[in-house]
């Protein structure tokens, strides 16, 4: 019963902490592409659809594919300078 509830706290805590990154990832993509966006029209795209897949995954509650979409979004971003 204490292991269950030991993983069960650590769930919770671990949902939390990915959704409190998510907008993060966002700011820093809107940053990025504000500063300095690709030049590849193709790239812009891109970035700009996983940006948006993101955000809504982050807030249909789906955190950890969310990091995973913004984190593809951001490797786009600085692989293009």
């Amino acid at each position: 019963m204490r292991r269950l509830f030991l993983l069960c706290s650590t769930l919770l805590f671990s949902t939390s902490l990915w959704a409190m990154h998510c907008p993060q990832d966002m700011t820093k993509i809107d940053e990025m592409l504000k500063t300095d966006p690709p030049a590849d029209a193709e790239v812009l795209a891109e970035v700009q659809r996983l940006r948006a897949e993101g955000e809504q995954l982050h807030k249909s509650g789906n955190h950890g594919e969310s990091v995973k979409v913004l984190e593809e979004a951001l490797n786009l971003l600085q692989a293009s300078e």
